[in-house]
């Protein structure tokens, strides 16, 4: 059992009349050895995901992005995350949101030329986030940008038959083909008459376009966009702004954000983190638990079981591949020897998901 220690602060946004209660603290930069990392200053922890920052963004800003990614993990905000398989992947792969004062500046240079992560999928800039309208089309682009890292660097890579962005490959690509009216592998110079979605850059290939049509399908479904104003403005790119339109125009799309097996935040984040239940959480595994989850080699298994209990490995298809005995409360498993993908540990009827990459 790890327990969280959160901190507690008021924020004031960019108006008078607005502030947010984010429960998180800025520390200084512990990576500041680190070629990439060095340009940052100030740095928040969210779940072991980053938000790094320059000195130049404000407290406010910096503590506006860590709320939003917290609400997008911990969707209802009771402090327990939604989806522990989405966070492994995350902390795996160093999931994090750079944040730098301006596009192209001396800091974001220095960071493309010495990252050589996976954990990066998009970047904020200063005078891309508002604190007093959170998500907001054309005012923050704090949702925007961490949903897309989050999807990227962990949903495509937890579930890939539901959110891998090549051709023909899931159920996103099977529902974005049918959004643009056909398979665009490029961006056609006319989008036919029946599409909703048509996004017309260029430089945004297939994958690109995936990861904007999921982005899009998400805040839809949340409401983000359902106004007049927002609605306008997004038409030539995207049209069904509202959940109720995305319902009867977007069939596929809206019952894959919406399917709960797909574990997708549905509410849209204000901004506001502070679990109101305590302001220090406990994380806990019923049962039993597994670490590192996921793994490439070898894991180590901990509960409350006899010696000689039972653990059945099963395959993605439900399929087992294996049976395990524990050595008491804590066994230590080889799994150099299967192949990448989703695996489910079941032990007296508890099941637990294994992601185990090569």
């Amino acid at each position: 059992m790890r327990t969280l220690i959160i901190f507690c602060m008021t924020v004031y946004g960019l108006t008078a009349n607005s502030q947010n209660t984010v429960c998180f603290s800025i520390e200084a930069n512990p990576n500041t050895s680190d070629p990439a990392l060095s340009v940052f200053s100030k740095y928040i922890d969210v779940f072991g995901c980053s938000i790094y920052a320059e000195s130049t963004i404000s407290d406010d800003k910096v503590l506006h992005a860590a709320a939003v990614w917290a609400e997008l993990l911990d969707n209802d905000e009771d402090g327990t995350i939604d989806d522990p398989m989405l966070l492994s992947m995350l902390v795996y792969n160093n999931a994090m949101m750079p944040i730098f004062y301006s596009d192209g500046n001396a800091a974001m240079s220095t960071f493309e030329t010495n990252y050589s992560g996976s954990g990066v999928s998009a970047v904020l800039f200063n005078d891309e986030i508002d604190p007093s309208q959170t998500g907001h089309w054309g005012a923050d682009a704090s949702v925007e940008e961490i949903m897309h890292t989050i999807n990227h660097v962990g949903h495509v890579n937890i579930e890939p038959t539901v959110f891998d962005l090549s051709p023909n490959s899931s159920l996103l690509s099977q529902a974005m083909d049918s959004a643009r009216g056909g398979q665009w592998i490029t961006t056609p110079a006319t989008y036919p008459s029946d599409s909703w979605y048509h996004y017309d850059d260029v430089t945004c290939d297939y994958e690109c376009m995936a990861i904007e049509y999921l982005y899009w399908l998400q805040v839809t479904n949340m409401g983000i966009l359902d106004d007049p104003s927002t609605c306008a403005g997004i038409a030539n790119e995207w049209e069904p702004c509202s959940p109720t339109l995305l319902q009867s125009m977007d069939v596929l799309g809206y019952a894959l954000v919406t399917n709960p097996t797909n574990k997708l935040p549905q509410s849209a984040p204000d901004g506001n983190y502070c679990p109101s239940t305590s302001n220090i959480l406990e994380e806990s595994e019923d049962f039993f638990s597994i670490y590192p989850n996921p793994s490439s080699t070898d894991i180590t298994i901990t509960g409350e079981f006899d010696t000689n209990t039972l653990i059945y490995l099963s395959n993605s298809l439900g399929i087992v591949v294996d049976i395990w005995r524990t050595k008491g409360n804590q066994s230590h498993f080889d799994v150099n020897c299967l192949s990448s993908g989703i695996y489910f540990l079941q032990i007296n009827g508890t099941t637990r998901k294994l992601l185990v990459m090569d």
